[in-house]
């Protein structure tokens, strides 16, 4: 992927190399003696903490996530992350714990008045700095625990500093909130996709204090206090952006506005909060395409449980009907949540510039669920050259934010799922979610997965959880999800993807002709068509028996309850600094 210089810095050069994780070195043509003495130098500066800071397309490059790569439960591809194996091991440098951005943010907060700049104007600039420290701090925490709090550049003589141990969460989730209101409060109200304002800080203290909330809520194991102090504030954040923010849901045909918001080649702005820029014109691709449809990037596919999880049609639930653990892909795609057509390939399926119907592609996908969203036309096919923006921030996962943490106070309401659940759904014309049937009848198959979830308001809770997998579904939300609800365990079980009876001919869009055939033995001598040899190219549960298709069968799996929780801090780092401590069992 090509590295994205964040609209125009060619002006200003930043980042200087460093030996070591603290990074030390200042900014290479940045000094308090020549620097700041226009509004123009504060925003081209302020300018450089996106690039750096926020997700990229297809990888962990600088940032703590990627946009649709996700490597969780949700996409499952033909090779395990060591996240998913139980191999993780502590690393020798990196690997999460970088520092080099955080010293920029603080360069800037502890030296921008230098050029005598009125607050009226630098203010919004200092609020954009502290929306990157708490979105930075709030990744930190999420990924390590305790992390040291610095609220200034360290300098290489600063002994203090440099042997600083690890301050609490709770302290340094509370600097986090003194953040993100001062950004809150003093950033614009006008709509960018480009640049934060009033509503991205509000969206990223919803999703960060949900965050919060939830892990103090359910890892009890850390004693840590008031989870309803955060989830009561994430709330208040998300519903100050449904009522006063100018967003909504986008919404057209039910057939066609999920995927749309998607592959679009400029950014909605009616739902888009931030999104990071990709374009043709601007020669800034990622690699969504080739990802999807060559077998180069691991043949990702959505996993079984997963499709299981979207409801019907008509809002019943697809794992209440009888036998539908074994029924084909034309029939089990059928009438489901218009949102399973619009995230992988089911019957009628036509690219985005095509008129030829396709059938998933076995040489794209490992489980059979091959995926759609963010795919844009054929000719962006090759390596590197997807053209399409892509969601940072998004309405309907404030909507989601806000419903979910208001039912894990327990004190959602069936006028607070209309604002938000429900708009959700409208834009595929799905029904409407009813809490008081949700908590009468939760559903067995998603309790059977969610340990954690107990008492009378579980219903719902499991409903807005399986409304937040399938919406966000691609958009590096689910890991973290799995960490907070302490639901690890659902990484080590086995990924499978759909169902066939054994060997035989199998028409996947239901136009009556075959599409696959699974065989034994010799290939058979049939045309136009793919072939899987069972065994070799694919594994089904009961062998030649049938079942669903196992994936990655003779590796291991194992998620560790006392350890994967948090990430290891790297050796080097614990040498050079006596007073950090290993996280637990690592």
């Amino acid at each position: 992927m090509k590295k994205i210089l964040y609209i125009a810095l060619v002006s200003l050069v930043f980042l200087s190399a460093c030996s070591n994780s603290l990074d030390l070195q200042p900014l290479s043509q940045i000094s308090p003696d020549n620097s700041f003495a226009t509004e123009n130098e504060l925003r081209l500066f302020v300018l450089s903490f996106y690039d750096s800071m926020l997700p990229y397309a297809d990888g962990e490059e600088k940032a703590f996530t990627s946009l649709y790569t996700e490597n969780s439960d949700n996409i499952i591809l033909n090779s395990l992350d060591p996240k998913l194996t139980g191999n993780r091991t502590v690393p020798v440098s990196g690997g999460g714990w970088s520092w080099e951005t955080l010293r920029n943010v603080n360069y800037f907060l502890q030296n921008y008045q230098r050029g005598g700049i009125s607050p009226a104007i630098s203010d919004k600039y200092v609020a954009t700095a502290k929306f990157f420290r708490a979105y930075f701090y709030a990744n930190m925490v999420a990924r390590y625990g305790d992390v040291p709090w610095y609220s200034k550049p360290i300098e290489a003589t600063d002994t203090e500093l440099l042997s600083k141990g690890r301050d609490s969460r709770t302290v340094v989730m509370d600097s986090v909130l003194v953040d993100i209101d001062f950004a809150i409060a003093h950033l614009t109200t006008n709509q960018s996709s480009t640049e934060v304002n009033k509503w991205t800080a509000l969206a990223l203290k919803s999703r960060l204090c949900l965050f919060e909330g939830t892990f103090r809520k359910y890892h009890t194991e850390f004693k840590l206090p008031d989870s309803d102090r955060f989830l009561k504030q994430a709330a208040e954040a998300a519903e100050q952006v449904i009522d006063k923010g100018p967003y909504s849901i986008y919404s057209t045909s039910p057939d066609i506005a999920y995927t749309d918001l998607f592959h679009a080649l400029t950014v909605n702005t009616t739902e888009i909060i931030l999104a990071r820029p990709y374009s043709a014109s601007m020669q800034i691709f990622h690699n969504v395409n080739y990802y999807t449809v060559s077998p180069s990037f691991g043949k990702p596919g959505l996993e079984k449980k997963l499709v299981n999880s979207y409801l019907m049609k008509d809002g019943s639930r697809f794992t209440d009907k009888a036998g539908y653990e074994k029924l084909g892909f034309s029939d089990e795609t059928k009438d489901r949540d218009p949102r399973l057509s619009q995230t992988i390939r089911t019957a009628g399926y036509k690219r985005v510039d095509g008129a030829t119907v396709l059938p998933p592609s076995y040489s794209g996908t490992v489980t059979g669920y091959q995926l759609t969203k963010f795919v844009t036309a054929a000719a962006n096919d090759a390596n590197g050259k997807s053209p399409n923006p892509l969601p940072i921030f998004r309405y309907a996962e404030v909507l989601l934010n806000f419903a979910e943490a208001k039912a894990e106070l327990s004190t959602l309401t069936q006028a607070d799922l209309e604002k938000s659940i429900k708009r959700i759904r409208d834009r595929v014309g799905m029904p409407a979610l009813n809490l008081t049937t949700a908590n009468a009848n939760p559903d067995p198959y998603l309790t059977s997965q969610y340990t954690q979830v107990k008492g009378s308001n579980a219903g719902i809770i499991l409903e807005i959880r399986r409304e937040r997998r399938i919406e966000l579904v691609m958009e590096g939300f689910r890991w973290n999800d799995l960490m907070r609800w302490k639901e690890g365990h659902l990484l080590a079980q086995q990924f499978k993807g759909a169902y066939f009876p054994g060997a035989g001919n199998y028409d996947l869009d239901g136009d009556g002709k075959t599409d696959l055939v699974l065989y034994t033995g010799t290939q058979p001598g049939i045309q136009d068509t793919q072939f899987l040899k069972l065994g070799t190219d694919v594994t089904l549960e009961n062998g030649t028996a049938g079942g669903n298709i196992v994936v990655n069968p003779g590796t291991p799996k194992k998620f560790n309850e006392d350890r994967d929780y948090l990430y290891p801090l790297p050796t080097q780092d614990l040498l050079l600094n006596q007073n950090l401590k290993q996280n637990p069992n690592w």
